[in-house]
């Protein structure tokens, strides 16, 4: 047997996972699915845990602060679970320490039982066309946490003196984009984006916005409420082109076979929208169904000036999926700036395994596998889109982290777990603060909350967020020094 590995106790009291021996657990990612399984861990009414969690940012949440759209401000009330789950006995937040750097995996093994690893998919999916790395030409995901105050991206440039953009993709980060481009900045300036993104937005000379979809209406990724919600824009006039909503017949076959309420609901919205007569208002947003992306066209200069996209039709895929294929039909949109909203893809951590074309850290329930032969990974494992890739919504995890916390439960009853040396709570804690002195914790974080909601109010918005590390830990210390 693995020196390593706890055998199956005996004597229950010395178990861990009871009051005399706690559970010791540390979660990397405090997104979503870290704060689910942090939950899952510390409601058990038959398990004692405590739970560290990890976080490279100084700010905790993940995708709920740096990738929901300011304008939807109902989808980020979810962190009120998140405070609760906060308050537990037994939880810890590290933040503005990176598992990797700071610390390794290695490192932390000695201190905990379990690691479970909660970070996402942090890239973007590339087009993989000729002229993608033309200036103005960028992946969604940069230009959302831009605009939400993501301390790494707060100084990238867009240039938004163009007249007309492309957004390429048809799921709910495509909608944001192009519904941000889209808003007034009246309407923008009642939200917590970032102080930076409202002032360029407010200096947009944008006009039209194209959103490209590959696929068929009947095959959009995005969900009712979203697409919805751009029919309504106070400043920009939806189009759909009457012929791209028509279903072709495997697609009618598809959706009638289906009996999907909410997908009949879906193209009842964009039979509506290719019906609109357009209200003259200052800016046009256009939906294109069955189209594809081929290349980007520059300028002297370099920059973006148009996008090449050719005509598609579906056909069986032999799985029972419908797939885009080319036709011999192509335009060019006069387009200046290219957002690709093509998905998200993880990205490989020091210390596991990694399957580089999924993106994902290969994985059974959760149970991390090394090759050869996918041996398990004793004590490691992980949870979230790192787990299964980039699908589904912020309540998925949900789902995501029972099935991960239900094989860590199962190995601790097998007694498959590591023996760490040195399980005592300080004694980690101790251990990181040398490493990284400046360490904020949730208390910390509270106040940071306080601190940027109290500089929204006399504007009417719900924050005003801090944008780099250096504001934050400042505006700590000032408040430290205030006390």
């Amino acid at each position: 047997m693995d020196p390593e590995v706890s055998p199956q106790p005996t004597d229950a009291m010395s178990s861990p996972g009871t009051s005399d021996r706690p559970l010791r657990v540390a979660v990397i990612g405090s997104g979503p699915a870290g704060f689910f399984v942090a939950q899952r861990l510390l409601t058990r009414p038959d398990l004692v845990a405590t739970v560290d969690l990890y976080e490279r940012l100084l700010t905790p949440f993940g995708l709920v602060r740096f990738g929901v759209a300011p304008d939807h401000e109902e989808i980020k009330r979810v962190t009120r679970q998140f405070d609760k789950v906060a308050a537990k006995p037994g939880f810890r937040f590290f933040g503005n320490v990176d598992v990797g750097s700071h610390v390794t995996l290695d490192e932390l093994r000695p201190y905990y039982d379990m690691i479970c690893f909660t970070t996402g998919a942090e890239t973007d999916r590339r087009m993989g066309i000729p002229g993608e790395d033309l200036v103005r030409s960028h992946a969604a995901t940069e230009f959302v946490a831009w605009f939400n105050g993501h301390p790494e991206y707060r100084d990238r440039q867009f240039d938004l003196s163009v007249e007309r953009v492309a957004v390429v993709g048809v799921g709910n980060v495509a909608v944001d984009v192009a519904r941000i481009l889209s808003r007034s900045a009246e309407e923008l300036s009642t939200t917590d984006i970032a102080d930076h993104a409202l002032e360029a937005l407010r200096q947009s000379r944008v006009k039209e916005v194209y959103m490209l979809g590959r696929r068929g209406p009947a095959q959009a990724a995005f969900t009712n409420p979203e697409v919805k919600e751009l029919g309504e824009l106070a400043g920009a006039d939806i189009q759909v082109m009457e012929e791209e909503v028509e279903l072709d017949p495997l697609s009618r076959a598809e959706v009638e076979q289906s009996d999907d309420r909410k997908l009949q609901k879906k193209l009842e919205i964009l039979r509506e929208f290719a019906a609109h007569s357009p209200a003259g208002k200052p800016r046009t947003l256009t939906i294109r169904f069955l189209v594809s992306p081929v290349e980007l066209v520059g300028n002297e200069a370099g920059q973006v000036e148009g996008l090449r996209v050719v005509r598609n039709r579906l056909v069986a895929d032999g799985s029972g999926r419908l797939r885009p294929e080319a036709t011999d039909q192509s335009e060019l949109l006069p387009v200046g700036l290219v957002f690709r909203s093509v998905g998200y893809h993880g990205v490989p951590l020091a210390g596991l395994p990694f399957d580089q074309e999924r993106g994902v850290v290969p994985n059974e329930r959760g149970r991390v596998l090394t090759p050869p032969g996918d041996a398990p990974m004793l004590g490691v494992y992980v949870s979230g889109w790192i787990k299964r890739g980039p699908t589904g919504v912020i309540g998925t995890n949900k789902k995501d982290a029972a099935e991960t916390v239900g094989t860590m439960l199962e190995d601790l009853a097998l007694g498959a777990l590591r023996s760490p040396a040195h399980p005592q709570p300080e004694t980690v804690e101790s251990f990181v603060r040398q490493r990284q002195p400046a360490v904020v914790t949730y208390a910390d974080w509270q106040r940071i909350d306080q601190l940027e909601t109290a500089r929204g109010e006399p504007q009417g918005r719900p924050r005003v967020k801090f944008t780099s590390t250096e504001e934050i830990l400042a505006a700590l210390n000032r408040d430290r020094q205030d006390r």
